[in-house]
């Protein structure tokens, strides 16, 4: 049996429940790097990564380089004499720091690869439609997420799951996958696959250009594309009302398959609901938010605002 000596390096929320479930199955965890704190808010005041504050709170010895070159960083890294590093949703490492320990470096992704490599692997499989998803363990090469697979676990995606929930769903499955990719290397029982070379589908970093709304998609297309934006950072599109041009963000949805006439883009509105007619059918707004809004339920936005008979989305 290998006794580990673990840094683990992550900065949002889906990293701290894998840090979490690693203390509390008595793992030893010399070390935590996270991102430099952030100043944020109207105040500008130094915001902690999630796993800063978390580490803080069980007195894990912390690291925030601002660049992972660095020779001091470097130095005080190999000072903690880790043998093994686990990485989930950090930056690309360098060679020097990957490459490090006895025991190698892995990564826990968000997706079943080599499918969906990249930055936003849990959004573009619900937006693509995927009925299936699943994290993986990969040990880190010089690529991105192109390293020996060590483990995979598989989980469905329903019908009307938004990033949000997936999101938790993956990030519980991915703690006890992390576990079990912890135990193989302790027990030295550890095989690993090559990734196959396929046309693998990309998750591709998410901009305010690829999350806008077409509304000439299909009704599916862009059901999928909404849910797989909610709630971060959100579908959004230009809502034209009574001559005046106000962007939205768009929450949930749900839709109505039926041949109409409408032109796409144009709204249906009775006192309880809002339509978007889309190809073949209408995409029904549950919640939205206009720019300089708060974030609200239809009933709400239909109490308050006139809509022009020609008012539409696009």
């Amino acid at each position: 049996m290998r006794d580990l000596r673990i840094v683990f390096m992550g900065t949002p929320d889906f990293a701290v429940t894998i840090l979490k479930h690693l203390v509390e199955n008595d793992y030893s965890v010399v070390g935590v790097i996270t991102a430099p704190d952030r100043p944020a808010g109207r105040g500008r005041k130094l915001n902690e990564s999630a796993v800063k504050k978390y580490a803080v709170s069980r007195g894990l010895n912390i690291l925030q380089p601002t660049n992972l070159k660095n020779q001091e960083f470097i130095d005080e890294l190999s000072s903690l004499n880790a043998n093994i590093q686990i990485v989930v949703a950090f930056r690309m490492l360098p060679k020097v720091v990957w490459n490090m320990p006895e025991y190698g470096t892995f990564n826990l992704h968000a997706s079943l690869l080599p499918e969906y490599r990249g930055a936003a692997p849990i959004h573009w499989a619900i937006i693509n439609g995927e009925q299936k998803t699943g994290v993986t363990t990969f040990f880190i090469d010089d690529k991105i997420d192109t390293g020996e697979i060590i483990l995979q676990k598989e989980c469905r995606i329903k019908d009307d799951e938004t990033v949000g929930e997936l999101h938790d769903t993956l990030m519980h499955l991915g703690a006890d996958l992390v576990i079990e990719t912890v135990k193989q290397i302790e027990e030295d029982t550890i095989t690993t696959t090559r990734q196959p070379e396929l046309e693998e589908k990309t998750a591709y970093k998410l901009f305010p250009d690829n999350c806008k709304i077409d509304w000439s998609d299909t009704l599916d297309n862009i059901y999928n594309k909404v849910r797989g934006l909610n709630p971060f950072p959100a579908a959004w599109t230009t809502l034209h009302n009574n001559g005046v041009e106000t962007n939205a963000k768009i929450y949930s949805v749900s839709k109505e398959t039926i041949t109409h006439s409408n032109p796409i883009g144009s709204l249906v509105i009775d006192k309880k609901s809002l339509k978007v007619a889309a190809d073949k059918g209408y995409l029904i707004i549950n919640e939205i938010k206009l720019s300089g809004k708060k974030k609200m339920d239809m009933q709400s936005l239909l109490n308050g605002l006139h809509f022009s008979s020609d008012a539409k989305m696009a």
